[in-house]
């Protein structure tokens, strides 16, 4: 069973990840306390674990705020998934099944058939479990806990993005070269391709963010 904290932390992260709580808001450790009928304590444990995560940012004398991203965090969390993904894709490239890889092409297929209809849905569904399958084919339980320790805000980078049709385009485009190098074993493909794709979501991120005044 799940401690008051840690349920805590899942309902606010998925506020701030999901923009109920916009960048630069103000949060009320009191306010919080009071909805949901808990103690300062537990308010205050799940704040230190979303300011770890570089979701909220203490201001001395003034109070805890939603981070606003700096073009840096996008960079260093741009740059720590290259680093784990390129060696990830290598390693499951030599390892996936093929029928998973199959299935994971066809899901990242029909999940952008369904983004040019105007639902975006499946293709955040696809995006992470592409990646994560990735990552969870290393079979490296630290490799795993690295990657797993910025997806709070790699999905929050992606919710304050833009959804257009030629990014998620862009995105299957390389979702579909990175398995078809690891269905055809070859490993430096994939891993060229997962590289390019990490620099690409970079730079549309950075672009997206910027055009909504997002980014600092």
């Amino acid at each position: 069973m799940e401690s008051i904290s840690e349920q805590l932390y899942t309902i606010l992260c998925e506020r701030i990840t999901t923009g109920v709580y916009a960048p630069g808001s103000r949060m009320d450790p009191q306010a919080v306390a009071k909805e949901f009928g808990v103690s300062r304590t537990p308010v205050r444990d799940t704040l230190v674990r979303l300011e770890h995560d570089r979701l909220v940012e203490t201001r001395p004398r003034s109070g805890t705020f939603v981070t606003r991203p700096s073009r840096q965090d996008v960079h260093e969390v741009c740059q720590l998934r290259k680093g784990l993904e390129w060696l990830a894709t290598g390693v499951a490239a030599r390892a996936m099944p093929l029928e998973q890889i199959t299935d994971l092409r066809e899901e990242a297929v029909a999940a952008l058939r369904a983004a040019e209809r105007g639902d975006y849905e499946p293709f955040f569904a696809s995006d992470t479990r592409i990646h994560r399958e990735i990552i969870t084919h290393t079979d490296n339980s630290r490799l795993i806990a690295a990657r797993e320790s910025v997806e709070p805000f790699v999905y929050w980078l992606r919710v304050l993005g833009a959804t257009g049709p030629h990014r998620l385009a862009g995105s299957t485009r390389r979702h579909l070269e990175i398995l078809d190098a690891m269905a055809a074993r070859d490993i430096e493909a994939a891993q060229e391709a997962a590289a390019l794709h990490l620099a690409e979501v970079e730079e549309w991120t950075l672009a997206d963010m910027a055009s909504h005044d997002i980014v600092t």
